[in-house]
């Protein structure tokens, strides 16, 4: 587990954008099952969310069209709800960061760190926008 002192300004980054936060699976069960869409972000400390993965999301929640819920759990410290969150994104391995959007339940879009890694928050906040135009 992260300092959680120390975790603070990444769980402040994606709140401040609106984003939910879930720390427990029950949490994670509420969100996700209830009807509409919701998009999912897995932060994690690493240097491709805080280069990539959290500015494209900024960026992208500038645009008109969005999930009705926004959702967002860490990596390494909400165990509990991760782990719960990622047994919704099946056929998918772990992975942080990581995005999803459900609909009703059921995934219908997925953002792995390997589709982050090394690349500019624009070209992510790009395929973000792409997914929430498919909605």
């Amino acid at each position: 587990m992260y300092d959680p002192i120390l975790v603070q300004p990444f769980r402040d980054e994606v709140t401040s954008l609106g984003a939910k936060e879930v720390r427990t699976a029950e949490g994670v069960e509420t969100e996700l099952n209830a009807p509409g869409t919701a998009l999912v972000f897995i932060n994690s400390v690493c240097g491709c969310a805080a280069g990539g993965a959290r500015p494209a999301l900024k960026m992208a929640m500038q645009h008109s069209k969005k999930p009705d819920k926004f959702v967002t759990a860490l990596a390494g410290n909400d165990k509990e709800a991760v782990a719960r969150a990622r047994q919704f994104f099946t056929g998918f391995p772990p992975s942080s960061p990581q995005m999803a959007i459900l609909r009703d339940g059921k995934l219908v879009w997925m953002l792995e760190r390997w589709q982050i890694e090394g690349k500019a928050p624009e070209t992510i906040a790009q395929d973000i926008v792409r997914a929430f135009d498919a909605l």
